[in-house]
């Protein structure tokens, strides 16, 4: 059995996430056992929600214990199996976690999925095809609900979870405007991602310079947002939504190191009529296969052009994760292992 590298979480955060809360070890592969799978990961993902697990405080999933291997998505090829229905080779997506090798239990539902990689890349199964895809998905199909011809807005647009949004909104008829860190990542947006409009947040710091640029890029007002960030860019999508306007919550980035994000006028989702409503993908396992035959068909259609920022090397990956809680990256966020 090969020596497998991992990260761990070695401490909490005591505000802002460092490289000092990881440790890289190195550990021998356990022997399989009966129903088990052996998977070499090829890339392991990095998401904004690792950083709230690395807190010792309540959420919608328990800490990240001390100690063991960082939470997280992979994709790779079987090695070894003792399950009748993997085989070496077979290309498979699971969650591995932050290291090389992983050991899984084919007789657990959703531990292990074969994927086809005919027409779509391995890497994909990690984003526009994988949990940030359905999570766009779930965000506008079953919260939004959109209808043609409404003005639907993302924040995070560059990233995995916008650009899987800007897809899915423009095939349902919408208007679809983005926000954005930096004018490459809004050209990316309009040009590759067929946004309508995305704006650079970082030309609208506050939120009267924010709003201002929404009510410019929105005239029609704001029917749906999916929101990723939440801080003052929530403040201002506030203030331009329409009458019965739906806002789903997937993220608050912003508040990640603990800082609170209280909003500046709540009243405006009683005198809107609004709906807003907080979500985790994982817990609607119903609606992985029709979201993820979509988001396969966009990608084959060439309706869905995602975008990598690809880390080399496991040792990389707790500066990558770090750079991608102060959006460093473009698009998907990966670390290749091999």
């Amino acid at each position: 059995m090969p020596t497998n590298r991992q990260i761990l979480l070695d401490n909490r955060p005591a505000d802002t996430a460092t490289v000092n809360n990881f440790k890289l070890v190195s550990t021998a592969t356990p022997a399989l056992q009966n129903g088990q799978v052996l998977v070499r990961h090829h890339y392991l993902s990095l998401d904004p929600y690792m950083r709230g697990r690395m807190n010792d405080s309540k959420s919608y999933a328990k800490p990240q214990p001390l100690g063991e291997v960082m939470v997280g998505g992979t994709v790779g090829e079987v090695i070894e199996s003792r399950h009748p229905d993997f085989q070496p080779g077979d290309p498979v997506v699971g969650m591995g976690g932050w290291q090389e090798y992983s050991v899984a239990d084919g007789n657990t539902p959703g531990a292990l999925r074969k994927v086809d990689t005919t027409h779509i890349p391995l890497s994909y199964y990690l984003g526009a095809v994988g949990m940030p895809g359905v999570t766009a998905w779930y965000g506008l199909t079953e919260i939004i609900r959109p209808q043609p011809n409404e003005t639907m807005v993302v924040s995070a647009a560059a990233g995995a979870v916008g650009s899987a949004y800007a897809a899915l909104a423009k095939a349902r008829g919408c208007r679809v405007v983005g926000i954005a860190g930096g004018p490459s990542k809004c050209r990316y947006a309009v040009e590759q991602l067929g946004f309508d409009r995305c704006i650079d947040y970082c030309q609208h710091p506050d939120v009267a310079t924010m709003a201002a640029a929404l009510e410019a890029a929105c005239p029609d007002g704001i029917d749906g947002h999916f929101e990723n960030v939440g801080g003052y860019i929530l403040d201002a999508v506030l203030l331009r939504c329409n009458a019965f306007a739906r806002i789903a919550v997937c993220g608050m980035i912003a508040g990640y190191d603990g800082q609170p994000l209280p909003l500046q006028n709540p009243s405006l989702i009683l005198i809107n009529r609004l709906k807003m409503q907080g979500f985790i993908v994982s817990e609607h396992p119903q609606i992985w296969p029709q979201a993820l035959q979509e988001l396969s068909a966009l990608v084959v259609q060439g309706k869905l052009k995602p975008r990598e920022s690809i880390a080399h090397g496991l040792e990389s990956a707790p500066e990558a994760f770090l750079g991608l809680l102060k959006s460093q990256n473009f698009g998907k966020q990966l670390v290749k292992l091999i």
